[in-house]
């Protein structure tokens, strides 16, 4: 039996973030997951992922990617990174996720826009924690939440990231225990 103490949730900085920002959005994850935390940059720069066309970064080739050089003590990886982000079916995406997998990605890219005048850098560090917790929700299986307040609710907006919490909902967190609880058998 796998005790949680053995394994860690791995923040993986790609570029030069800010070091407070990654500090935060750790002490996020641990208390929404109760897993440690540790930084180690995995990758240097996302150049293998860049599509010239749309001058974005393709972030499923990103995870697999990740996935393939994971280090055996992280249970889950999340890596964080101001480069914009898309998949093909949409314009951008904020993060994407390995659903039940290890690894997943979150952009600040757009998590700058429309930021309020009183406390911007507080409002862009919630939204941070907000989809970092959200993507590593992804990972342990939870899916998008009808509660417009619960971190797992889909956003389409930087309004939509406003509005939700850096919670789950009563029925997402019993889910995110079972699906902890799974892993440490």
């Amino acid at each position: 039996m796998n005790s949680q103490a053995e394994y860690k949730i791995l923040i993986s900085p790609i570029g030069d973030l800010d070091p407070s920002l990654i500090e935060r959005v750790g002490k996020g994850i641990a208390q929404s997951f109760g897993y440690p935390v540790d930084i180690l940059s995995l990758l240097k720069n996302l150049d293998f992922a860049l599509d010239p066309a749309r001058n974005q970064y393709f972030s499923t080739v990103i995870l697999e990617k990740l996935a393939d050089i994971a280090p055996p003590q992280a249970v889950k990886i999340l890596a964080i990174s101001e480069q914009d982000l898309f998949i093909p079916i949409l314009t951008h995406v904020y993060g994407e996720a390995q659903l039940g997998g290890k690894t997943c990605i979150v952009s600040t890219f757009r998590l700058t826009e429309a930021l309020p005048a009183i406390n911007p850098q507080k409002a862009y560090y919630r939204r941070v924690i907000k989809e970092a917790v959200h993507e590593l929700g992804h990972t342990f299986n939870l899916r998008h939440c009808p509660d417009r307040s619960c971190c797992m609710h889909y956003c389409r907006s930087v309004d939509d990231v406003d509005r939700k919490s850096d919670n789950f909902c009563r029925y997402c967190k019993i889910l995110l225990d079972d699906e902890i609880k799974r892993l440490a058998r």
